[in-house]
């Protein structure tokens, strides 16, 4: 009798033996951190990476901004010589008027010669055609019209500037977006960092349902900032 009460007693023990041991939760604890550990560093990598990239962004992005700066003040010269030599080129079209009007031939030609000579030494392709136009709108309406007022003539002066600068628009936009994305695995290193201290002080607490606790809370902890992580795209 007494040995089957023996074997009950051994049997309801076997029956409440926990299924968190201090063998499995030190075990636990340790896989746990050493994944952390491994996932902290990828971050911290990655986070470094997209810090990179940003001051890389920032830099073209300046480059880009002098050259466009640069690029919109020499256009700007060159507009305004242009427009010099418009005033200059047409003065001689009013003299060779006058003077077709008055009979002097000799004095035509003159005007003539100088309005070729400067067409062929001072005067942009894109220039003559606008001048060009100008003629021919004048003829056609009567009043008097200038080659800048052609659609888009003005504006080709500054292409280059605008393509520097929109190249540097895109430089610093993706500056910083890099930005974002490295203060977002920057928290997700504080949220592993807050992971690996409560698995730390596991340890502290005696009782085997509050070591649970905490490592259930660090397991949540992991899984959240590792979701958040992988929103975030490599920087590569």
């Amino acid at each position: 009798m007494s040995e089957e009460i023996k074997n009950e007693s051994q049997a309801q023990t076997a029956e409440k033996k926990p299924f968190f041991t201090e063998a499995k939760i030190e075990v636990i604890v340790a896989v746990m951190l050493g994944i952390t550990a491994v996932f902290t560093a990828w971050a911290t990598w990655i986070a470094s990476l997209h810090g990179g990239n940003q001051a890389t962004s920032y830099a073209e992005s300046n480059n880009y901004s002098a050259l466009g700066n640069s690029s919109w003040n020499e256009a700007s010269q060159n507009l305004m010589q242009d427009m010099i030599f418009w005033n200059n080129y047409y003065e001689m079209v009013i003299n060779r008027d006058f003077a077709v009007e008055d009979g002097d031939d000799a004095a035509v030609e003159k005007y003539e010669y100088m309005m070729d000579v400067l067409l062929q030494n001072n005067c942009s392709d894109e220039l003559a055609a606008a001048i060009d136009w100008a003629m021919e709108e004048e003829e056609a309406t009567g009043y008097v019209v200038s080659p800048f007022e052609m659609e888009g003539f003005v504006d080709s002066y500054y292409v280059e500037a605008q393509e520097y600068l929109a190249m540097s628009d895109e430089a610093l936009e993706s500056g910083q977006q890099s930005n974002k994305w490295g203060d977002k695995l920057n928290l997700v290193t504080v949220i592993y960092a807050v992971v690996l201290f409560l698995l730390g002080i596991v340890g502290i607490f005696k009782k085997i349902p509050n070591r649970v606790v905490i490592i259930a809370i660090s397991a949540v902890g992991f899984l959240v900032a590792t979701i958040y992580m992988c929103t975030i795209p490599l920087p590569f």
